[in-house]
């Protein structure tokens, strides 16, 4: 038997897919929340927009006041309507009096995190938001929990479940960008307007929280490089596929360190050749997949769902039952670690290696211009490969790491030479040695 005590009221910011998955469980599983919890969960109001689009809701939950909502006698405010206004406003207001924060808002968290964890920190809420990235997969909390004592050095993976969809769809069909954009549309993968998923907005935002717990480092949505996948051509794969590689949109955040010794922060976000062999290549339809590299753990990957009302409605419910259990027990949740403040570094100073498809003159001495050119640029090359076509060649040329500066100009260059005819594709490479 549970100990009888007041129950945790829980004001519901928004009842989409999510809300609504996270209202059902609620509601049909009473008594298992209550013991999880150590007190009975309740639901006090639903605040939406259009109340009349909701018959799921009991009518006397709905509210389009937010604000009020807030303001009332709650315990803990569960935001799920996205986006920066009003969730920023309203958040800061419920974590200012005191009231503990469960959200999935990545945009939010990106750009204004540090902001929620002082309000948090001064007036003694939490703020938990595991729903934030990759759905339903348990990766948030390890990073800020689980493997607080260790040095993390990289977080590499795959967090938008729609890229990952099309780019899947792409390489296994041959399918061009624009037919599989659309097919991804109708299966429901891809929004309407899908440009926060193909552009790689969603998965910046999520690279700037991941490297701001794995670095103990405050990172934002703008700190992150950003490439989307619209230009990604079947040429592109089937050059992939020639040396044994596949193409997936990845965010990257690594701790890099100079011969100096000293430390600075990379995440960015871009489409990227990885090996056949490597796990995050079978990562195939809308899943996630982050594989973490921590000095004393070693290698670890978290795989599963990314998105969808069920999976992401689970993270929201387990953050909801930790909060309700530090109510519940008097604690406190982590609090934000941001004191390694280590500078984030740019992109033309971050070491890649480039997977390069040139067309040039097929006659002596072009291979040799080609590689005088990355010599020039003290950019090494790790493998060429020729194919005749006729009059012309196509060059395949492969680095090692380099500094993106360097690797970028190195191409500017040898497009000026008079035996290319065209730099056909520039793609980086990614998850084999530099």
């Amino acid at each position: 038997m549970i100990e009888a005590r007041e129950p945790i009221r829980v004001a519901l910011l928004g009842c989409g897919t999510v809300g609504s998955e996270v209202l059902r469980l609620l509601q049909n599983q009473p008594e298992d929340f209550a013991a999880r919890t150590g007190a009975p969960v309740q639901v006090t109001g639903v605040a939406v927009r259009r109340p009349d689009k909701h018959p799921e809701v009991p009518e006397h939950l709905l509210t389009t006041d937010a604000s009020a909502l807030v303001d009332g006698d709650v315990d803990v405010v569960v935001e799920l309507i996205g986006g920066i206004e009003p969730a920023r406003s309203l958040l800061l207001r419920a974590l200012k009096s005191g009231k503990s924060v469960v959200t999935a808002n990545k945009a939010l968290l990106a750009e204004y995190g540090s902001e929620l964890y002082a309000a948090a920190d001064e007036h003694g809420a939490d703020i938990y938001f595991e729903a934030a990235v990759a759905g339903a997969i348990p990766l948030l909390r390890p990073l800020r929990e689980s493997l607080a004592g260790d040095r993390i050095n990289r977080v590499m993976g795959i967090v938008n479940g729609t890229t990952n969809y099309i780019l899947s769809a792409m390489d296994s069909s041959g399918a061009g960008y624009a037919e599989t954009l659309e097919e991804a549309g109708r299966l429901g993968y891809a929004e309407a307007d899908p440009t926060a998923d193909v552009d790689g907005f969603d998965a910046a935002a999520k690279a700037a929280i991941l490297a701001s717990l794995a670095f103990h480092t405050r990172v934002t949505a703008s700190d992150v490089y950003r490439e989307g996948i619209s230009g990604i051509t079947p040429g592109v794969f089937a050059a992939a596929r020639s040396l044994d590689r596949t193409v997936k949109l990845l965010a990257i955040c690594e701790r890099v360190v100079d011969e100096d010794g000293s430390e600075s922060v990379s995440a960015r976000v871009y489409p990227a050749m990885i090996p056949r062999s490597h796990p995050l290549a079978g990562v195939g339809d809308a899943f996630n997949a982050v594989f973490v590299e921590a000095e004393a753990a070693g290698q670890l990957m978290f795989y599963g769902q990314g998105a969808g009302g069920a999976p992401t409605a689970s993270a929201v419910l387990g953050d909801l039952v930790a909060v309700a259990r530090n109510i519940v027990v008097a604690g406190r949740g982590p609090r934000e670690s941001a004191y390694a403040q280590l500078p984030v570094r740019p992109i033309g100073e971050t070491p890649t290696r480039y997977h390069i498809s040139i067309d040039v003159e097929d006659k002596p001495g072009v291979l040799s211009q080609v590689a005088a050119t990355f010599n020039e640029h003290g950019v090494s090359i790790s493998v060429v490969r020729q194919q005749g076509r006729g009059a012309d060649a196509n060059l395949v040329v492969v680095t090692h790491s380099a500094p993106e500066a360097a690797l970028r100009s190195t191409v500017d260059k040898i497009a000026q030479l008079p035996v290319v005819r065209e730099v056909v594709s520039v793609m980086r490479v990614e998850g084999e040695p530099s």
